[in-house]
């Protein structure tokens, strides 16, 4: 059964800069998402669809960010 959504919004969380650079790569701030998501679920929205996406940072590094959709 779909659920349909009248209203949606966009989300984006990214990895910090400095743990990139000093350490190579840090990981998503596990602790800032589920503070996030906690937030937007106690206003009503739903998580309908998450992308892990993965993009060049300055020259030499890559750098991890969540984009996440929600609907209500």
């Amino acid at each position: 059964m779909a659920t349909a959504f009248k209203e949606y919004k966009m989300i984006y969380i990214a990895e910090g800069g400095c743990g990139t650079v000093f350490l190579g790569a840090s990981g998503l701030p596990l602790k800032k998402v589920e503070a996030e998501l906690n937030a937007q679920a106690a206003q009503g929205w739903q998580v309908v669809f998450q992308l892990i996406e993965q993009k060049r940072f300055w020259l030499f590094w890559t750098r991890e960010a969540m984009v996440v959709t929600l609907g209500r």
